[in-house]
């Protein structure tokens, strides 16, 4: 056999390892709690180097326990189209690409689908291999889950403040009662800090953030949840 025979031998071996465990994992986390991301190990580790003492709150909990506005408040911040498109929202793709090319302030436009994706299987930062990635995770969490298992990923695991994760630690922490017992306007306030989780705070809003609040409850009215 030649050197380069053995090279493509073990690429394949490689790649299909690549898509065999990525996909296996998936079809786990379809089912499983995730426990623990990435981004939690990477602040933890931050916290390390900058010799801060740990933070970490995290409780899992299903998307029963946890109030029927959370998800409305959150696609009502995020991703407006969440329960239409298929990760991807073109839409507002088109339209950040419109802005760019204007000049204008960058926007963001990665989905629910697309986060939770980044947040479970990747790690934090730019460049084009882990954007790849992330749409290769995205399309495959669309494929092998529902989106109210992705909505229960997404609000179990994303960042609420500083060292704080999912719904039910920040409504623990900024609001003395569980995520199943938070107000419309509770979920307003948390989806209000989202584009920034560490800079604001749904125990201690500003002014701009009680504005945002309120723009986020006006856009709730027009969005629906998928019943249990």
């Amino acid at each position: 056999m030649t050197i380069i025979r053995k090279i493509q031998k073990f690429c394949k071996r490689i790649v299909l390892l690549f898509f065999g465990s990525t996909i296996l994992f998936v079809i786990i986390y379809r089912w499983c709690p995730v426990y623990v991301t990435p981004l939690m190990f990477i602040r933890c580790a931050q916290q390390v180097v900058h010799g801060e003492k740990l933070r970490l709150r995290h409780h899992w909990v299903p998307l029963t326990e946890i109030s029927e506005s959370m998800p409305v408040a959150v696609m009502a911040s995020e991703d407006q189209r969440f329960l239409q498109h298929h990760g991807f929202d073109f839409t507002e793709i088109g339209h950040a690409i419109k802005e760019r090319q204007q000049g204008k302030r960058q926007r963001g436009a990665s989905t629910i689908s697309q986060q939770t994706a980044k947040n479970v299987f990747l790690w934090t930062g730019g460049g084009w291999f882990r954007k790849g990635l992330e749409v290769y995770f995205t399309g495959l969490i669309e494929v092998f889950w529902s989106k109210r298992r992705i909505m229960e990923v997404y609000l179990n695991s994303i960042e609420m403040g500083d060292g704080i994760y999912g719904a039910e630690a920040v409504a623990q922490l900024n609001f003395g009662y569980p995520a199943s017992d938070l107000t419309r306007a509770n979920c307003a306030l948390i989806a209000a800090t989202l584009p920034n989780p560490l800079k604001f705070s749904s125990k201690s809003p500003s002014p701009y953030m009680l504005k945002r609040q309120t723009w986020i409850l006006r856009q709730m009215r027009n969005l629906e949840w998928i019943e249990d």
